[in-house]
């Protein structure tokens, strides 16, 4: 799944739509909730080396919000790599080059939904 495929698909399916948050990087994607704000989603381009990965040419990433309890065996998978510019803890990076599947990308993405969707309050 290609980066502006992505977008198109989170727009269509949880009624997000991209916002364009920095004059320096106005490829970078962000999606949020619309009642809380909060980030869910994070498209960006970057050199392949900030992932660890050889050369300097850009590669299209995602970064999620996940379970603490699934990073350490997320991050064994191909194209899955700790999180650029998020905290590492609860957040991961996902390639956007074909090496992950479309399939988890959705589930990843869904979890990443839910993890930062608004609390219910108990009464």
């Amino acid at each position: 799944m290609h980066a502006e495929e992505l977008a198109r698909y989170i727009a269509e399916q949880y009624g997000a739509d991209e916002e364009h948050l920095w004059a320096s990087a106005p490829s970078y994607k962000v999606f949020r909730h619309q009642n809380n704000r909060k980030w869910f989603a994070l498209i960006m381009d970057i050199p392949r080396c900030k992932l660890g990965l050889d050369g300097d040419e850009k590669i299209d990433i995602l970064d999620l919000k996940c379970d603490p309890a699934l990073i350490g065996s997320l991050r064994l998978e191909a194209g899955i790599f700790p999180a650029y510019h998020m905290n590492k803890g609860s957040w991961i990076t996902v390639a956007l080059d074909g090496s992950v599947e479309e399939e988890t990308i959705k589930w990843l993405l869904d979890l990443s939904y839910q993890a930062t969707a608004q609390k219910r309050r108990r009464k």
